[in-house]
């Protein structure tokens, strides 16, 4: 941890030194990615299917992913415990690439975001700090850090030279929890489930985020307004899509990505939704996934599974089997999609984990 702690103070100092505003943000990053290195060095950074226990938080998170039947698995996903070296604080966060390159760049997105989210959160703390009115929003905070992040994030992709993400893109959906306040920005359409407890003792699911689909009416102003297109093909009803003014392409079945510039002036955007939850005794846990999972899981059938897990630690791994065995049941014919899922769990019980 004090090497942890030295890390952070050079993040801040990289932000309060008496730099021009470019190296200074330079500065910063690099710190962050330091930051990331070292937490991933110290076995608090999980890139793959497992579990971890955040020790400061008392959550437990589980995660798991399963290729489909379309090639590589273009899902990814992260837990960081100790975010930014602070015990209280876990972030999580899934991707589902899409396009030729799609996995390379959700892995690129889901490498880039939580640094620069970093960065950005500690640079708006230090702006803080310096008005004099010392009443400070922390949502307001994070969600400033995480349009500034998404932004910075999206322009590197688009001149990374070493990636095509021209025609190939990514969802990205994350959470900051940091004590009782949970922090949610979607890009795409992933989806966020909340299981609480009723008056009753049930568990109910409210749902956090809004798939961004074409169709929604917000989403197709947008697009029609930008001269983009949106409809279903013959094979594929109620799947809208969005194409280019006089080609039938890139056909994304979002509106909102990271990557996929050819589409970029039509009506596609980056920019996440941030919204937040303050975290209460009735909320037992939240479930990150993608659009596999819910394109044949409803709400309550996920809370449902995640909660009548013996283990903890294999409620994601149970998530994504039932929604694989969902689409070969519900949707014959068509190739299973990728499926992954994080649950965390907001209190922590080592005799329910492994």
């Amino acid at each position: 941890m004090r090497q942890f702690s030295s890390l952070w103070n050079g993040l801040a100092k990289s932000l309060y030194a008496g730099k021009g505003r470019t190296r200074k943000e330079e500065g910063g990053r690099e710190a962050a990615e330091e930051l990331a290195r070292e937490a991933k060095r110290n076995d608090m950074v999980l890139r793959s299917s497992g579990t971890v226990r955040g020790e400061g938080s008392k959550s437990f998170a589980s995660a798991y992913s399963q290729r489909g039947e379309k090639g590589s698995n273009q899902d990814c996903s992260i837990v960081w415990e100790e975010f930014g070296c602070q015990e209280d604080m876990i972030f999580c966060g899934i991707f589902d690439g899409h396009g030729p390159w799609g996995h390379y760049v959700a892995k690129r997105v889901r490498k880039s975001l939580p640094p620069s989210l970093l960065c950005n959160w500690q640079e708006a703390l230090a702006l803080a700090s310096l008005v004099v009115d010392k009443k400070l929003c922390h949502f307001d905070l994070w969600k400033q850090s995480y349009l500034a992040a998404s932004a910075t994030v999206d322009g590197e992709l688009e001149h990374d030279r070493r990636l095509d993400a021209f025609h190939s893109g990514t969802t990205a959906l994350t959470i900051v929890k940091q004590g009782d306040l949970m922090v949610i920005a979607n890009v795409g359409d992933s989806r966020a489930v909340l299981a609480t407890t009723s008056d009753n003792g049930s568990l109910v699911p409210i749902q956090l985020t809004v798939d961004f689909k074409p169709n929604l009416p917000q989403e197709a102003e947008r697009i029609t307004r930008c001269n983009g297109r949106i409809f279903c093909l013959t094979d594929e009803p109620g799947v809208h899509r969005i194409w280019l003014p006089n080609e039938e392409a890139p056909g994304l079945a979002m509106s909102r990505a990271f990557g996929d510039y050819c589409i970029k002036n039509y009506g596609l955007i980056s920019v996440p939704e941030v919204t937040q939850r303050r975290i209460t005794s009735r909320d037992q846990f939240i479930i990150l996934a993608t659009d596999g999972v819910w394109d044949v899981i409803s709400n309550q059938e996920a809370v449902r599974i995640v909660s009548s897990t013996k283990k903890r630690g294999k409620s994601a791994k149970r998530l994504v089997e039932c929604a694989i065995r969902a689409w070969k049941c519900k949707r014959k014919g068509i190739a299973v999609d990728d499926c992954s899922a994080i649950c965390l769990f907001f209190d922590s019980f080592p005799s329910l984990e492994c």
